[in-house]
């Protein structure tokens, strides 16, 4: 018998009597029986985490060992559900979460119209799709779980089944039902790891035409507190062209949670026109729920994200905020007495980092379909200081860097990019991806790129001298950064028509505002026509209001404006000339 010999917050020391105990086994700890998980093993004595409020554990309360691995339990039901960090469903526990409360993590009393796609007699290995149901709009492919195969002995006909009901059983007695369970820890097997060349279409045009991220990448999001870290993950999780969208709040207040489990069920998915809850899992973890719980959502998170993978699907996973559960690994690793690191945190802080990311992959899957998991983490760094080792070990290991900047979000220019300070590795991977859809778009990426950052370098004078100490050649670089910066980097993600943009809308905008910028330095170097006068025609006016007016279905209006802007300058210089 094992009972609880050291109690130190959410951890506690188990004193063991000939009991064999594994690393990162599951363990229910006091009367209360508290999810806990072993993260220390010697001879006689067990360290466990508890994953619950752990207030009032006396010593030599009892402790049982479940011999298996914290694990997930897969299967339909999974979307438009809301789970804490533990996968307990916030509809079944209540407002209130009791001490111990044990519910099942998926609905158990709904059926599901079960299509197999084997046959009896027939070979079966592991990865092998063995039928399938609906999950609202979602084929929700039934998998035969990873290390499982042999000939099929029985396989259940077409019909209603609960999740729980027999549906395959092969000839080494293994039975299978519609619920997989998968340890956290563990990445789920696959094939080859192919190589990310599909951008994920966010409808943010800072994010898809200057700093991309590819399906199966990796992306942080580093701000200080007001910048917008959740709306813009929000907005992600709402527009981006993944399958299937996994929220997890490890950590952040309870009102930013608040507003997502509010929003999210009311929100229309523009691509289906259902609910976008219906494609979305919800992992709600607040900051004033147990420090522990942090981390396995997350886990809890990718190994949702990894199970919808292995069917086929594309996967975002947008994870608020990554710096609360380094935090609450900090918090833990001092309770462990754990020689502190940099900053206090553990020195396996870069590793753990690491662990995450690296489950973010475009895979071939056991069954043969081709699957991805993308990664976006916010971090908090604090006072915004990006040097600090959460946000600089974050970057080590994501592809996609886009810093969010207090000044911008104070002159409410959301989403509030540093196009300075950001990047992007995948630029180069996409080249291919863009061409396809205009052979122009990479010259006009890098003309952007670089007239962005001439002008970075022109406002520091600007800011000194102001505008008017600058020559007319670099007033009118300024102005044209101004348009780009105003009409294309800015944009409302409440406005109907401007939270969204498709790719090809982006190139349309972005042709229009190079076309401005040849036609002033035409105006300029034929006619010395003042930038004043170039900026302040009306057409510039009307190409500024459109991105509020016309829509992704109404890209002609774009061709049309072109003309206008192209005919407005060309008579301006005649009229000059003249």
């Amino acid at each position: 018998m094992a009972y609880v010999s050291y109690i130190c917050g959410p951890v506690v020391e188990v004193a063991l009597e000939g009991e064999s105990v594994k690393l990162y086994e599951l363990a229910y700890v006091g009367d209360a029986a508290l999810v806990a998980e072993v993260v220390e093993v010697s001879k006689n004595r067990a360290v466990l985490q508890i994953y619950e409020n752990s207030e009032g554990m006396r010593l030599k309360e009892p402790v049982r060992f479940s011999g298996e691995m914290f694990c997930a339990y897969l299967g339909p039901g999974l979307l438009g559900t809301v789970f804490d960090g533990i996968q307990r469903p916030l509809e079944k526990i209540g407002d209130k979460i009791e001490k111990g409360t044990a519910v099942y993590s998926l609905d158990t009393k709904t059926s599901y119209r079960f299509i197999p796609s084997v046959s009896v007699g027939q070979m079966v290995k592991e990865g092998e799709f063995i039928g399938e149901v609906m999950e609202y709009g979602l084929v929700h492919r039934l998998t035969l779980p990873p290390g499982v195969e042999g000939e099929a002995v029985y396989v259940a006909s077409e019909g209603e089944y609960a999740i729980l009901e027999e549906i395959l059983r092969i000839d080494n007695g293994f039975s299978m039902t519609m619920v997989q369970k998968m340890p956290l820890r563990a990445p789920r097997p696959f094939v080859t790891r192919e190589s990310p060349k599909e951008l994920l279409v966010t409808g943010q045009r800072i994010i898809d035409f200057l700093f991309p991220i590819a399906k199966g990448g990796t992306a942080s999001i580093p701000g200080g507190f007001g910048t917008g870290k959740t709306i813009l993950q929000q907005t992600l999780a709402k527009w981006s062209d993944a399958d299937v969208i996994i929220y997890v709040g490890c950590g952040e207040r309870g009102n930013e949670m608040t507003e997502v489990l509010e929003e999210f069920p009311e929100l229309n998915d523009p691509r289906s026109g259902k609910k976008l809850i219906e494609r979305t899992v919800l992992i709600a973890n607040t900051s004033d729920m147990p420090v522990s719980a942090r981390g396995a959502s997350i886990l809890l998170g990718l190994a949702i994200a990894e199970y919808y993978r292995d069917m086929g699907y594309h996967v975002a996973l947008m994870a608020d905020s990554t710096s609360r559960w380094a935090e609450a690994m900090r918090e833990i690793s001092g309770r462990l007495n754990e020689l502190p690191a940099e900053e206090g945190f553990p020195a396996y802080l870069a590793s753990n980092i690491a662990a995450i990311y690296e489950r973010a992959a475009m895979v071939g899957t056991l069954g043969g379909k081709i699957g991805s998991v993308t990664i976006v983490g916010a971090v908090s760094p604090p006072g915004g200081d990006l040097s600090e080792p959460v946000t600089r070990n974050t970057r080590r290991y994501t592809n996609a860097f886009w810093a969010l900047d207090r000044g911008l979000a104070s002159a409410r220019f959301f989403p509030a990019i540093n196009y300075s300070q950001s990047y992007s590795a995948y630029a180069e991977m996409l080249k291919e991806w863009w061409i396809e859809i205009d052979e122009k778009a990479i010259e006009l990426r890098e003309w952007m790129l670089e007239l962005l950052q001439e002008d970075s370098s022109l406002q520091k004078i600007v800011k000194l001298l102001g505008s008017e100490a600058l020559p007319e050649e670099q007033k009118l670089t300024v102005e044209v950064a101004s348009l780009i910066k105003e009409v294309f980097l800015q944009q409302n993600a409440f406005d109907p028509v401007d939270a969204y943009s498709s790719p090809q809308r982006v190139l349309k905008m972005a042709a229009i505002i190079k076309t401005v910028h040849h036609l002033w330095t035409r105006c300029h170097k034929e006619e010395k026509i003042p930038v004043d006068v170039l900026k302040s025609q009306p057409v510039i006016t009307e190409f500024a209001r459109s991105k509020y007016e016309i829509t992704n279905e109404e890209l002609g209006r774009y061709d049309e404006l072109h003309e206008k802007i192209v005919k407005n300058y060309e008579n301006l210089i005649q009229e000059y000339g003249g």
